[in-house]
C-alpha cells in the first residue's frame, strides 16, 4: 500500500508515461503501476483492472491486492513463471472496461476534531462553510489499507486542499476522521497520523470476527453527513 505521507496532490504526475509499467517485486509477485503519483485517472484504472483480474483469472495467480495507484500480483512460481505471467498481464491491460461503483454508504460524522478550525482557516472559510463544502458530493472509496478498514476516500475540489500536518499524532482513536491533500479518511483502529483530524464517526469498517472483516471495498462511494 502507497503511504499516504508519500503521495502528491490531486493532479498526478505529467511526466509518468501513459503505458503502465509491471514490475518485479520479490521472487513471487509482480507490481503493475499505473503512475508515479496520485491521481482520478491512475486510482480508476488500477482499480478496473484489480477487477478484471478477479473475473478473468490467471492460472497461479494466488493473490490481487489493489492500492491507490498501482496492483500487487502475487503468484505462485511452480505454477507460472514470470515471463509468461507478464505477458498474461499485459494481454489484459490492453482492455477497456471499467469499474464501476458497488454501493453507496452514509456515514455520519461528528466535527469535532481538534484540526478543524484550522483547516478551516487555511481554507479561508468558516467552520460552517468548510463542513458543507465537505460533505457537497459523494466520495470515492481509493483503497483500504495501511492498517486494517483504513480508507483512503477522494477527491474533493482543489479549493478543498490542504497540506498535512508537520507533525505527527503518535496516536489517534477508531474512527477518527482525517483531511488531507484533497481526501478524506477514516480510521478502523487507533493509527498514527500526519493529517489533520476533523471529527469522528460511529462507522466501522473492520470487525476482525466477520467474514469478510471489512464492509467498504475501493470504488464504493461514501456519502458524509452531520451526525444528529
Amino acid at each position: 500500500m502507497e503511504q499516504p505521507s508519500n503521495q502528491s496532490l490531486p493532479g498526478g504526475d505529467r511526466h509518468w508515461p501513459n503505458v503502465p509499467q509491471i514490475v518485479p517485486l520479490g521472487d513471487c509477485a509482480l507490481l503493475v503501476r499505473f503512475g508515479q503519483s496520485l491521481d482520478d485517472a491512475a486510482n480508476r484504472a488500477a482499480l478496473s483492472f484489480a477487477a478484471r483480474l478477479e473475473t478473468d483469472v490467471v492460472a497461479g495467480v494466488v493473490e490481487i491486492v489493489p492500492s491507490l495507484v498501482s496492483v500487487l500480483v502475487r503468484y505462485d512460481p511452480a505454477v507460472v513463471g514470470v515471463a509468461r505471467l507478464s505477458g498474461e498481464l499485459a494481454l489484459r491491460l490492453g482492455r477497456s472496461d471499467a469499474a464501476g461503483e458497488r454501493v453507496t454508504q452514509r456515514v455520519s460524522v461528528r466535527f469535532d476534531g481538534p484540526d478543524i478550525g484550522e483547516v478551516a482557516d487555511l481554507l479561508d472559510l468558516s467552520v460552517d462553510e468548510f463542513i458543507q463544502a465537505h460533505n457537497r458530493k459523494p466520495m470515492r472509496v481509493l483503497a483500504t489499507g495501511f492498517a486494517p478498514g483504513f480508507v483512503y476516500c477522494g477527491f474533493h475540489d482543489k479549493t478543498l486542499i490542504v497540506p498535512r500536518r508537520s507533525v505527527v499524532r503518535p496516536q489517534v482513536p477508531t474512527g477518527s476522521v482525517l483531511f488531507a491533500a484533497g481526501q478524506t479518511a477514516i480510521t478502523a483502529t487507533d493509527v498514527p497520523t500526519g493529517w489533520h483530524v476533523i471529527g469522528h464517526t460511529a462507522f466501522r469498517n473492520f470487525d476482525p470476527a466477520a467474514n469478510p472483516p471489512t464492509q467498504l471495498r475501493a470504488a464504493d462511494r461514501l456519502l458524509f453527513e452531520v451526525a444528529s
